[in-house]
């Protein structure tokens, strides 16, 4: 395990546990908690032995609930890495698969984090909320607003982020923002298999997918896409894995990725 101020980090054979690591504070965010995030994304997106990462506050209490208001109100303004809110919510370029795993409250940047990550699961006794009006600021440091009108039917992300009410992990699932609920003491075991059977595929194919789906999504409309061409997808197609995989079926055998 390593660690920096406000983060921990944590190998499991592909699996790269990321936890924000400020319980005192129910995980907020202050800029140093920021650039370690950031760092501990770079260095899992760079690390082509780790194929899945699972981001988790530490505690029972709290995920994490957003910016830490004493450090922002110092200078009245925010300091994010490039790649955004949590060194996550302005990263586009990560082909690798980020599970949230919520842990307790995740309050406005948290919310904003769990929407940047591609799946979420939540501990039964998690709660969340956009409660920026109700200090005087808006939910833009790491895109939620922009998100959740993407993810959610726009009414209800209407009154979710001008309301600032909180709801709980059953209606997070029902309104589609995480993927699952379970009890809290069997938060990371769940996590731990979700990331473990995309293992299971092909890292080129993961990659790939995860591109297909997210760059189809700023096209006008679906023939575009279908035609539009896809870098991670053309590698996946040429790639030793894509005839490994058929080998394998035909063999009815494991098949044996090597990521290339």
């Amino acid at each position: 395990m390593t660690a920096s101020e406000g983060c921990r980090v944590e190998r499991d054979g592909p699996i790269l546990w990321i936890t924000i690591d400020r319980p005192g504070a129910l995980n907020a965010l202050d800029p140093a908690t920021h650039h370690a995030l950031h760092a501990a994304f770079d260095g899992f997106a760079a690390d082509d032995a780790l194929r899945v990462a699972i981001l988790g506050g530490a505690g029972e209490r709290a995920f994490c609930v957003g910016s830490d208001l004493k450090k922002r109100a110092e200078s009245n303004a925010d300091d994010h890495p490039p790649t955004g809110f949590g060194g996550i919510t302005h990263r586009f370029d990560l082909l690798k698969p980020v599970i949230a795993a919520v842990n307790g409250l995740a309050l406005g940047g948290g919310v904003e984090i769990v929407a940047a990550c591609d799946l979420a699961i939540a501990a039964d006794h998690a709660q969340f909320a956009l409660p920026e009006p109700r200090v005087g600021l808006a939910a833009l440091g790491g895109g939620g607003l922009q998100r959740l009108a993407r993810q959610l039917p726009l009414k209800l992300a209407m009154e979710l982020v001008l309301t600032g009410r909180r709801f709980d992990a059953a209606e997070a699932q029902r309104i589609g923002l995480i993927n699952a609920v379970v009890p809290r003491a069997e938060l990371k075991a769940r996590a731990r298999a979700m990331a473990e059977s995309i293992v299971a595929g092909a890292p080129l194919a993961i990659e790939a997918s995860k591109q297909v789906m997210l760059r189809s999504l700023a096209m006008p409309d679906l023939a575009t896409a279908l035609r539009a061409g896809y870098p991670a997808a053309e590698r996946m197609l040429a790639s030793e894995d894509a005839r490994e995989g058929q080998r394998a079926f035909i063999e009815k055998r494991p098949p044996r990725w090597q990521g290339r």
